[in-house]
């Protein structure tokens, strides 16, 4: 197996380990701190965004410009769309789900639908997530890979680690108000990210052996991630902002500058 498709399913074991610690946060503690979450998802807002221009778009740009006979505005527009456009087809999914539970009077109680519901959601965003770390680390230049290079997939896998850690918590906390043990709360929210080994496999075993996706994929991660960011973890991150006004927001603001830092001064 390719070296770097190694390191991608490394690097998503350790984004679902950070799922692990989120959902551990159940045994350790009664909830977490919402000004923290509210800080972590901000900053983990602020480095896909910045990720998904510096280390998935331009990269995208300048590879099809290089190897593509389609025009790279079309290439990057067009992955773009897709990333997005999946990301918007998982949530109809969740939404459907949704009404079929609801209409079902033999799939169990209110409290089961809520639970698969919510299993559901997180596991569905986890796949372009896990796809765009996948993807990051198989697109790493062959033969002559540089520390730079190597730097600007890590902070991708970073970037969504952090995220992941809040995600953990969002599953294992509510499962135990429902009345779970802290076991099982926890071993189903750590289970929710295993997703993520598996389409970060995918992603890099794509792009490392079909190259000409290449320009594709990595424009389809970066819409996934952007809405992901936009459409889940800003509006999640702003909620009790009557009390915290700016903590969510100077939790973007930095997450931008730390990996727009990290890109341009190593790239």
């Amino acid at each position: 197996m390719d070296n770097y498709v190694i390191l991608a399913l490394v690097a998503t074991l350790g984004t679902w380990f950070v799922t692990m610690l989120g959902s551990a946060t159940v045994i350790f503690f009664k909830s977490p701190s919402a000004r923290a979450l509210n800080l972590m998802l901000g900053f983990a807002s602020g480095v896909m965004i910045a990720a998904s221009f510096w280390s998935l778009l331009q990269p995208a740009i300048e590879r099809a410009e290089k190897n593509s006979a389609v025009p790279a505005y079309l290439v990057a527009t067009l992955g773009f769309m897709l990333g997005a456009a999946f990301m918007w087809l998982s949530d109809k999914a969740v939404s459907f789900a949704q009404g079929r539970f609801q209409s079902s009077k033999a799939g169990g109680s209110d409290r089961v639908n809520r639970i698969i519901l919510l299993v559901l959601s997180i596991t569905l965003h986890n796949i372009p997530e896990g796809l765009a770390v996948g993807v990051a680390f198989g697109a790493l230049p062959k033969g002559n890979l540089s520390p730079e290079a190597l730097m600007g997939a890590i902070t991708i896998a970073v970037g969504i680690g952090l995220q992941n850690f809040p995600e953990g918590a969002a599953v294992s906390v509510p499962l135990r108000r429902e009345g779970f043990s802290r076991r099982k709360s926890f071993f189903i929210g750590q289970a929710s990210g295993l997703v993520e080994p598996v389409s970060g496999l995918i992603g890099a075993l794509l792009v490392v052996y079909i190259e000409a996706i290449l320009p594709y994929a990595l424009a389809f991660a970066a819409g996934a991630m952007i809405l992901v960011a936009v459409h889940e973890l800003i509006p999640e991150c702003q909620q009790n902002q009557h009390e915290n006004p700016y903590t969510a927001t100077m939790g973007i603001v930095t997450g931008f500058a730390v990996m727009m830092l990290l890109d341009v001064m190593l790239g």
